[in-house]
């Protein structure tokens, strides 16, 4: 009794609405009450009777609200009354989400009818958690992927990004991490994805046994920027819930780029001047603030281990979105093109890939082995070109014999199908009868 007459409490007395004074482009200017219109407050603006355009306020120009809106501009006319929302934007998840794709407002759009809305409001632009009373990140976090669990061995907690380019197997690695890390739920954000391929990802990848434990947040590419980037913001928020009641949850998100490029449109059209590639300032204010949601949590509390995809344009991996998040985040995966295209998938560069937690959480000998693995796959592909060539004459460098031996079997191990599940136990065991055979038979 006491929440709902809190929320009753908040309900305004009246309605306080601007009038639509300006449109170019998709910024509409709002003159109105200074004193009710902030940044991040949403507008309706009435088109006509039982219609609306829902807008979110940008910024402030010569005394006027700047706002985007949500969906397309038709019907928006000079004079048009915008209904000023005070209640901030908020959503109230729930248990029953699970299993339900849901769009950027928290409302179901896989035609399983309606979605049951939790007794608590959650806010959609949340801070995350005190810095001093968090919990540390430890415990390590089965993937269910061979090659991350012993190469980039993650912990609960933990954030991680995936860097790749195109077509190189991210969706797929999703599926997979979706389906097999050892967590009780899954909050996965499709931001700006293709809509052809959020079916055949939910369908053909994820699969009915990863949907079961997953909401699944979806904004395809053809959506308005403020769409995309609360999609994201949705994500982080339903992953909160979750973690709140205790859970331990994995937040997928594909892919922090474009949620870059939704805030990018969203500052140069309110006049917000390009920094670096044309990213505005706000672009990277706003990553850690998002990125900084997830982690450990604190007491009483489950964790939020993200795994945030970043699509780095041209293969490029020091453009600016790529080096900016992986300033922030606990560790980095990169995926690569010439891996992928001699068919090794995962096609995960080991070498190029750390996980900052990972020394901490290993036992020696886990490590040991680790840096072994590191070892023979750096002296091979040091001498890749050459071997090759068949410029190399065996026997002239005993390291880079051993290396050659084990090579054709590092690759195998590394190697794993969507429908194969590894585990972190089995993992260290594979790679420690390879390196022990490739010991024995060098020694002999």
């Amino acid at each position: 009794m006491q929440e709902l007459a809190s929320l009753i409490a908040d309900v305004p007395a009246a309605r306080v609405f601007g009038r639509v004074a300006s449109v170019q482009g998709l910024l509409v200017e709002i003159s109105g009450p200074p004193d009710a219109l902030s940044i991040g407050a949403r507008v309706s603006i009435q088109t006509g009777p039982g219609r609306e355009v829902l807008c979110e306020v940008v910024g402030f120009r010569h005394g006027r609200a700047l706002s985007l809106p949500f969906g397309s501009l038709d019907g928006i006319r000079m004079g048009c009354k915008a209904y000023i929302d005070p209640m901030p934007a908020q959503v109230y998840p729930s248990h029953a989400w699970l299993g339900r794709v849901i769009n950027a407002f928290g409302e179901p759009i896989d035609g399983k009818g309606p979605i049951t809305a939790g007794r608590l409001p959650y806010a959609l632009r949340a801070a995350p958690p005190p810095a001093h009373g968090r919990r540390r990140v430890e415990g390590k976090l089965d993937l269910g992927v061979k090659v991350l669990n012993t190469f980039t061995t993650c912990c609960k907690g933990q954030r991680m990004g995936i860097f790749a380019g195109s077509g190189v197997g991210k969706s797929v690695l999703l599926s997979m991490l979706a389906r097999y890390t050892a967590s009780d739920v899954a909050v996965i954000g499709l931001i700006g994805e293709r809509g052809r391929e959020v079916q055949e990802f939910l369908t053909t990848d994820l699969g009915e046994e990863g949907l079961a434990r997953s909401v699944v947040i979806v904004a395809t590419s053809d959506e308005a920027a403020l769409m995309r980037r609360q999609a994201a913001y949705l994500a982080l928020t339903v992953s909160e819930y979750f973690r709140d009641s205790g859970a331990e949850v994995l937040c997928l998100m594909d892919s922090v780029t474009r949620f870059a490029m939704a805030q990018r449109e969203i500052g140069l059209s309110c006049g917000e001047p390009p920094a670096s590639k044309g990213y505005t300032p706000t672009v990277f204010s706003e990553l850690p603030r998002l990125l900084e949601r997830a982690g450990p949590g604190q007491a009483q509390q489950g964790d939020i281990t993200g795994l945030f995809t970043v699509l780095v344009e041209g293969d490029d991996h020091n453009e600016p979105i790529a080096d900016a998040v992986r300033g922030i985040l606990d560790g980095h995966i990169v995926l690569e093109r010439g891996i992928a295209e001699r068919g090794r998938y995962p096609a995960v560069n080991v070498l190029k890939s750390v996980s900052r937690t990972m020394p901490s959480c290993n036992a020696p000998e886990e490590q040991a082995l680790v840096s072994s693995a590191r070892r023979h796959l750096a002296v091979y592909d040091n001498m890749a070109e050459l071997i090759r060539l068949g410029a190399y004459k065996a026997g002239t460098d005993p390291a880079v014999d051993e290396a050659i031996r084990l090579y054709p079997q590092l690759e195998a191990f590394m190697s794993q199908g969507k429908n194969d599940r590894g585990t972190l136990k089995a993992g260290y065991a594979a790679l420690g009868d390879i390196l022990s055979a490739g010991t024995a038979k060098g020694g002999r």
